[in-house]
């Protein structure tokens, strides 16, 4: 008996260590993060059925105490892009986007799939870049594709749609995409950090390209 309880003892003690969550020095300086939401669906006895998938994965850097991220005049912008054309809208690897369903932008039509997601920040209003760059692993990759926004191509944009910007009431410590006002049909994709706060609403497509609605016969 003693033998089998050290052994289960041993055990349970192996899988918490493996249950931990990383030291604080493991983890990146700009870790990773998502954000997602289902569009198009419909609620039945608890159940939600036939919802498209919306995610953005991207780095999200942290202030750490910086302030003017953006800087401002000429100069707006251009310490986020770090030397690149656009901003990457994250750190690291080039921030991603992937949707399920045909998405209208502002007034810009995405064909449902998988693309990379920039920014062009001018002090007056941001620009969302959707492109057809492929996001490498790391810069020192040899795979085809991009790293972060260097290199980055405009001949690839999939659609440009102009953002709203606005100061945000409050700081933003780390760089933050949010899906807010949410309806089946669509919503407002957020873009916040210190304190810019950029927007642009989003209706989403069903089958046959209609529109999603809560009438809409056709919605998925």
């Amino acid at each position: 008996m003693r033998s089998l309880s050290t052994s289960l003892l041993l055990c349970f003690l192996t899988i918490g260590l493996y249950a931990m969550p990383a030291r604080a020095q493991d983890r990146p300086a700009s870790p990773r993060g998502e954000v997602s939401t289902q569009v198009g669906g419909s609620w039945d006895n608890g159940s939600y059925t036939g919802g498209k998938w919306i995610v953005i994965d991207y780095g999200r850097p942290i202030l750490r105490g910086r302030t003017g991220m953006f800087g401002e005049g000429d100069n707006y912008g251009e310490a986020v892009k770090s030397g690149a054309p656009v901003w990457r809208a994250g750190a690291n690897q080039s921030t991603m986007l992937m949707t399920e369903t045909d998405l209208m932008l502002g007034s810009a039509h995405l064909p449902a799939g998988s693309y990379t997601l920039f920014i062009e920040p001018d002090a007056d209003a941001w620009t969302l870049i959707i492109s057809n760059h492929k996001a490498k692993p790391s810069g020192n990759s040899d795979m085809e594709g991009i790293w972060g926004a260097y290199n980055y191509d405009a001949g690839k944009d999939v659609l440009r749609a102009k953002m709203t910007l606005s100061e945000a009431p409050f700081s933003v410590d780390q760089l933050t995409f949010s899906f807010v006002n949410m309806t089946q049909a669509g919503g407002t994709l957020t873009v916040m950090w210190e304190k810019e706060l950029a927007t642009i609403d989003f209706m989403a497509h069903c089958i046959g390209g209609h529109p999603c609605s809560r009438d809409d016969p056709d919605r998925q």
